[in-house]
């Protein structure tokens, strides 16, 4: 275990322990956050406690081009009244995962410092989000990192309605030229969508 000092620098990820958690403390500044997502990290942590830092292995991924759409999503996708849209709300995207209810956990990662350090980062271009609305209300979403690096880094989505999200999902990858979508850890949600397991290695080679 790493503990991170004022010194923006990460330890190699091959030091992560068996669970992927790499380092603890440090800051959540632009600086070190576009550090740790250009290494393969990512922070992780629950309101109130210190920050910690991830790298799991295998990682948890999506290749757009094994992205698994079913006959009932394809009809949804025809037929849906959704409008979606991109970096039109992120700061309402952002809040709302943070109040979505997850199973397993009593709060939320996504505490108040959390969402200023990845403002700063939409405002410079580093972190995007999706909407999902139906009308005027949002319904939907989800936001990440993209280093213009050809790698989405999701963060967290939310949903309201059914397919919602899943549909701003869907709709960012069939209309980008992402070569990966990084999920982080492994989800059903995202299994059904055709996401896979791949080890660290092969993941940082996207990084190279």
């Amino acid at each position: 275990m790493h503990l991170l000092n004022q010194k923006i620098e990460f330890p190699n990820v091959q030091e992560a322990d068996d669970e992927g958690l790499l380092a603890i403390g440090g800051d959540l500044s632009v600086e070190r956050l576009l550090l740790a997502y250009k290494s393969g990290i990512f922070p992780w942590f629950n309101e109130n406690d210190p920050i910690l830092w991830w790298s799991p292995d295998p990682r948890f991924v999506l290749f757009p081009e094994k992205l698994k759409v079913s006959k009932s999503m394809k009809q949804v996708l025809r037929n849906t009244d959704f409008t979606v849209t991109i970096n039109q709300d992120f700061l309402s995207v952002i809040q709302e995962c943070a109040k979505a209810k997850r199973e397993g956990q009593s709060g939320t990662w996504i505490t108040d410092t959390m969402v200023q350090a990845y403002l700063k980062l939409h405002e410079l271009g580093y972190a995007k989000s999706v909407e999902v609305w139906q009308g005027n209300t949002l319904v939907g979403g989800l936001y990440g990192v993209d280093l213009n690096n050809g790698v989405f880094c999701g963060e967290s989505m939310f949903t309201k309605v059914s397919n919602a999200s899943k549909v701003g999902f869907i709709t960012l990858i069939q209309n980008t030229n992402y070569k990966l979508i990084d999920c982080q850890v492994y989800t059903n949600h995202l299994a059904s969508l055709g996401a896979e397991d791949i080890s660290r290695e092969d993941f940082m080679a996207f990084f190279k």
